[in-house]
């Protein structure tokens, strides 16, 4: 029997989106507290243009005034996750994993550890190898290359009481440019990247999907 519910938003909103996780997460948390058996939810979605700030994040880290952002279609919200200003866009695989972690028999810790483990075996099945970065939550390509390290997914989350919100971005036919409006994670010294830029063309999303749901079926027992 599987730990969680698979619940496929496609295309939303993210004020909507962070609705729906929201209410997903304050019912696991009043489910956990009363003794109860709550529900695991596991949300993928793509979002509009979209950049968002976790709450220890530096606004300088937002290269153009925001007062212009809309001028680029392009919405900003605060937000209460981990980790520093990142994009959401078209073309990527958001994912939202509402979990219990004792469900799972893990810490804060080691769930990061397993979530990066999901994106390092999808990518796998594509033959790229995803790594960890010492230091640097989220899953990166080449980076025993000084220079060539790149990221292609990242990774905030909030949690309480280990039930946790918020959660992925993987890039999969990105449009890349947007990027380069941000310092993306905090860093100005790496870049970012896409399946599709690194396998030379645009991927099918739904079978992504299909292909990144499996893994989390594999990952997290």
């Amino acid at each position: 029997m599987e730990k969680f519910r698979f619940i496929d938003l496609d295309k939303i909103g993210y004020p909507e989106a962070l609705a729906i996780q929201t209410t997903a997460f304050e019912e696991l948390l009043q489910a956990k507290a009363s003794g109860q058996a709550g529900e695991n939810r596991l949300y993928f979605c793509e979002h509009p243009p979209v950049f968002t700030l976790g709450k220890s994040g530096n606004e300088s880290n937002l290269l153009v005034p925001e007062s212009l952002l809309a001028e680029h279609g392009i919405s900003y919200y605060h937000i209460n996750r981990g980790g520093d200003i990142t994009y959401h866009g078209p073309g990527q695989i958001t994912g939202y994993p509402v979990f219990d972690l004792e469900t799972f028999h893990c810490g804060l810790k080691q769930y990061i550890h397993l979530l990066e483990e999901v994106i390092i075996r999808f990518l796998a099945g594509y033959g790229i190898a995803g790594e960890r970065l010492p230091g640097a939550t989220g899953v990166w390509l080449d980076t025993m290359i000084p220079g060539k390290e790149r990221k292609i997914c990242a990774i905030g989350v909030k949690s309480s009481r280990f039930v946790t919100m918020h959660g992925f971005a993987l890039n999969i036919n990105t449009d890349l440019k947007y990027y380069s409006l941000i310092h993306p994670c905090g860093f100005v010294d790496k870049g970012v990247t896409s399946l599709a830029n690194e396998l030379g063309n645009l991927q099918d999303m739904s079978l992504a999907k299909e292909r990144l749901l499996s893994s989390f079926r594999t990952v997290f027992l």
